[in-house]
């Protein structure tokens, strides 16, 4: 089997994607959830970019550090509820794979009480496994996306 093609992100594309993306988006959210670890790095970005300062984090493991699935999206710390209950909440990813991560954490959001919109620097809609697409996204590939902060691995 063929490796896949890379899609190699350095940090004036990451800067210029993000702006992109600030610009689709807007600011009218109360809080940014960012989803680690890829996304930290431009929801950060983002937050400046959009004068946010109220930003929270879902810690989901997915993807091991050899890009593997697990069987499903294990939380490790998630926001609680009344941070989230009545909220408008821009939940930001680096890129939709297979979407299960997103998804999961567009549920948990909405059991909360949130009111979730997604956000995603690349969407890959071939490899997308669930109902839902991203609100927002800036490139649509099926590429494997490699960002500056993730050389090496």
């Amino acid at each position: 089997m063929a490796e896949p093609e890379k899609l190699i992100v350095t940090w004036a594309d990451l800067d210029r994607l993000v702006e992109r993306m600030a610009e689709q988006v807007g600011a009218d959210y109360d809080v940014v959830l960012t989803i680690t670890r890829g996304a930290l790095v431009p929801t950060g970005m983002l937050a400046y970019r959009l004068g946010m300062r109220n930003i929270v984090v879902a810690a989901v493991a997915y993807y091991d550090d050899a890009g593997q699935r697990a069987e499903q999206p294990t939380f490790l710390q998630f926001p609680s509820d009344p941070l989230l209950h009545g909220q408008r909440v821009l939940v930001v990813d680096e890129v939709w794979d297979s979407g299960t991560t997103i998804a999961a954490v567009v549920e948990r959001v909405l059991l909360a009480g949130g009111l979730p919109t997604t956000a995603v620097l690349h969407y890959k809609p071939t490899s997308s496994k669930v109902a839902i697409v991203p609100d927002h996204h800036v490139v649509s590939t099926d590429a494997w996306v490699v960002y500056p902060y993730k050389y090496g691995k």
